[in-house]
């Protein structure tokens, strides 16, 4: 006689339902709660402007000696790759992101926070103390200071001369380096701070066990510094990667984009095409392009953020 299966325990208790879909969305709403002034700021305040340029870069407006504007479609962007002097501001603008943030932020902000480590107290409060003034300082002032640093007769060339050595004018012959090494000298410590908290999170045994394997100072830094703090490196140079692309005064106060247009990079370019010839349109086809390359510099880094160390 087959045997039946037994029947659910009446005293057993019963599983747990599912939450329904009305309570999920209403715990996710509860949740979206407090971040909402924010995001409605940005909104506000970032993503309305942003829209509103956007529209703008399809227009001819301009700034004097028209009623209204009208939609030209993608002309503005036609006229940009078309103009070589907007060619000129791009290439330009490559150099001064590569040399001032790539590099030179970049290397010698980890080059100083990798000596500070190693000195003595006094040492290290000097360097930090010199390094963050020229950081703090306004943009404007920093720019007077270089300005007089590297024009023919200021700072630099006046130790050239005492070391008997050839002297020029450097904002002339060599502006878009001027500029650059003016945007290192006030940035980099942001780099530095910021590999020097990177360095202190690093285990002191695991540097130490390397160098009793007998790895030199480079092998450390490569092998064991370098992949350690590689999400730390990518944080910095999206973070100032985007802020030397939109350098604008340091480079106006020093040389206005001179001498002629050899040191005009793509902020520059886009002031003198909607504020100095009155093409509104146009410059902000110039600042949205911008913008791309900025979004397209970050998704490079973010990139490498996620990826695994």
């Amino acid at each position: 006689m087959a045997k039946t299966a037994p029947g659910p325990d009446p005293g057993a208790p019963h599983p747990p339902r599912p939450p329904s879909r009305r309570k999920l969305a209403g715990r996710s709403l509860t949740r979206a709660l407090p971040v909402s002034p924010a995001v409605i700021l940005l909104l506000l305040f970032l993503a309305g402007p942003i829209g509103y340029c956007a529209y703008i870069a399809f227009t001819d407006l301009q700034l004097t000696g028209q009623a209204e504007s009208s939609f030209v479609g993608f002309d503005n962007f036609r006229k940009a790759f078309g103009d070589d002097a907007f060619l000129n501001a791009v290439w330009l603008t490559l150099v001064f992101t590569v040399l001032s943030s790539l590099i030179g932020q970049n290397t010698i902000g980890l080059a100083l926070a990798s000596l500070m480590q190693r000195a003595s107290k006094p040492v290290r409060t000097i360097t930090g103390a010199i390094v963050i003034t020229a950081w703090v300082l306004p943009e404007v002032v920093a720019a007077f200071l270089l300005y007089a640093f590297f024009r023919r007769e200021g700072t630099l060339n006046a130790v050239l001369d005492f070391l008997h050595l050839p002297s020029q004018n450097w904002m002339y012959t060599l502006p878009i380096l001027a500029v650059s090494f003016a945007n290192v000298w006030r940035g980099t410590a942001f780099s530095m701070l910021v590999y020097s908290a990177a360095l202190n999170e690093i285990p002191k045994e695991i540097t130490e066990a390397a160098e009793v394997d007998g790895a030199g100072g480079w092998r450390r830094m490569w092998h064991i510094t370098l992949p350690m703090i590689r999400r730390s490196i990518g944080t910095n140079l999206m973070l100032n990667t985007l802020q030397t692309l939109s350098v604008f005064g340091l480079i106006w106060v020093m040389t206005r984009g001179g001498p002629g247009n050899r040191s005009q990079t793509l902020p520059l370019f886009m002031y003198e095409q909607a504020f100095q010839k009155s093409m509104i349109g146009y410059g902000t086809a110039v600042a949205l392009l911008l913008l791309v390359v900025g979004s397209l510099f970050s998704l490079v880094y973010l990139r490498l953020l996620r990826t695994e160390v």
